[in-house]
């Protein structure tokens, strides 16, 4: 029998595998006083409140908190003060920098953007944060987690999905969905009040713009005075770069060597991955680089408008891309460009712990083991200018084949008898009627199928 989700550790099925729920936490008058549960908590205000609120109720919070290099955190140390002062009875920070770290680099690998250019760096970030959640949920034998992820947004759908795919014995609870919370905070405003009142050091204020989430890969800036679309991206303050009319006059040379996919060497230097990413954030930050404006289509259908800062992320995965170009033919293109849709789309929908991510992922990597070389570029107001590529010994590319100068070993001549079959085809639809003159009637036009001979 498998041991009270509620309170106790995941249990397992008498087949050995996970024991499924009863059903998600849907009111908190389901939590009797003295119950133990887990937070996903981030010492923000929605953590705050929420934490709060519980222990209020008699429930004993226990925050779990992942280290994932939050650049707007200037002492990490600093959550767990606040989540204590908020009344969590304890408190564990996951040290998951270098997963991210992991993850970030298979979405540079498999060029994972989602609609609008945006590089999932949260949607990756909270994969990496659930599967740190449930191992500690398992070391600490709590098997109901809580966290503050709203009704409107994607997180709910990736804490939920996600942790069913690693923990499906795991109880979900959502204040954001419970009626008792939702009567109580209306928004932002009621939750500024309530930690105010309780001297809880929250840094929200009534008179921030907008919301922010971060990781070592990126922010999202989204919400408040952003809903509106009158409002300039502008009005957000840059944390991991800036806008490009405020960086360098002067551009900054930067090099970068990959092998078999992952970045080992930065300006000469030999890096590790997680400092990789580091190195890259402050020299793509200093100049611009990685703030795009996306209005997404959320998973609850919605439409949502957000601006980013992806820097680091942006530039390795723009010489990656650089290198990728080299090894790829136009038919293992199309293959690519397909399995990195998949990803993209299952990264930002909480599905990346699946059959069909793992298999898209396996193309991807047969790829990335031939992704070898040298990218030297200039970072300039926003931009990645290319300089040189070289040492790729998996490119197909070869300069003397398709010189235009009278060198190499190309006759061009040996093209008359490739452009005669080719033009066989292009006679048969022609003389079938299925050729069309797409300019005499504006698109789509056709007009009548021409005589045939």
């Amino acid at each position: 029998m498998a041991a009270d989700p509620a309170i106790g550790r995941p249990g397992r099925g008498q087949d050995g595998k996970p024991a499924v729920n009863a059903g998600d936490v849907r009111s908190v008058t389901e939590l009797e006083p003295g119950t133990t549960i887990a937070f996903a908590g981030s010492g923000g205000l929605d953590s705050c409140t929420i934490t709060r609120w519980l222990a209020d109720r008699g429930i004993r919070v226990i925050c779990l908190t992942g280290d994932l290099g939050q650049p707007d955190e200037d002492d990490i140390g600093d959550i767990e003060r606040r989540m204590l002062a908020a009344g969590a009875a304890g408190f564990r920070l996951i040290p998951l920098t270098g997963e991210l770290a992991e993850a970030g680099l298979r979405l540079v690998q498999a060029d994972a953007r989602y609609d609008g250019g945006y590089w999932n760096t949260t949607g990756i970030a909270r994969h990496v944060l659930v599967h740190g959640l449930a191992r500690e949920l398992a070391g600490l034998r709590i098997g109901c987690l809580a966290h503050g992820s709203t009704g409107r947004g994607n997180d709910q759908v990736r804490f939920q999905v996600a942790l069913n795919h690693l923990a499906p014995s795991v109880r979900l609870y959502a204040p954001w969905r419970d009626e008792e919370f939702l009567a109580r905070f209306r928004g932002r405003a009621d939750m500024i009040d309530f930690c105010t009142e309780r001297k809880i050091p929250i840094r929200a204020t009534k008179q921030d713009p907008y919301s922010t989430d971060a990781n070592m890969l990126g922010l999202t800036h989204e919400a408040g005075d952003l809903e509106s679309l009158d409002t300039p991206a502008t009005l957000v303050r840059p944390v991991m770069t800036r806008w490009p009319q405020d960086a360098p006059d002067e551009p900054e040379a930067f090099e970068v060597r990959f092998e078999a996919g992952r970045p080992v060497r930065i300006n000469g230097r030999a890096v590790g991955l997680a400092e990789a990413f580091r190195i890259a954030n402050e020299r793509a930050g200093a100049h611009g680089i990685g703030l795009v404006h996306v209005v997404e289509n959320r998973l609850v259908g919605l439409k949502s408008r957000g601006i980013y800062e992806q820097p680091g992320i942006e530039l390795l995965g723009h010489c990656y891309e650089l290198l990728r170009q080299l090894v790829l033919d136009a038919p293992a293109r199309e293959f690519f460009a397909a399995a990195s849709r998949v990803i993209a789309a299952q990264v930002y929908a909480g599905r990346w712990f699946t059959l069909a991510s793992s298999m898209a992922e396996r193309a991807v990597e047969e790829v990335s083991r031939l992704v070898t070389g040298t990218v030297r570029v200039d970072l300039y107001k926003g931009a990645i200018i290319e300089r040189s590529l070289g040492d790729a010994p998996h490119s197909l590319y070869r300069g003397e084949h398709v010189s235009m100068e009278a060198v190499g070993d190309f006759d061009h001549h040996d093209s008359e008898g490739m452009l005669r079959i080719m033009s066989l085809g292009a006679r048969a639809l022609a003389e079938a009627g299925q050729a069309r003159d797409r300019l005499a009637g504006g698109p789509g036009a056709g007009g009548a199928p021409p005589a045939t001979p």
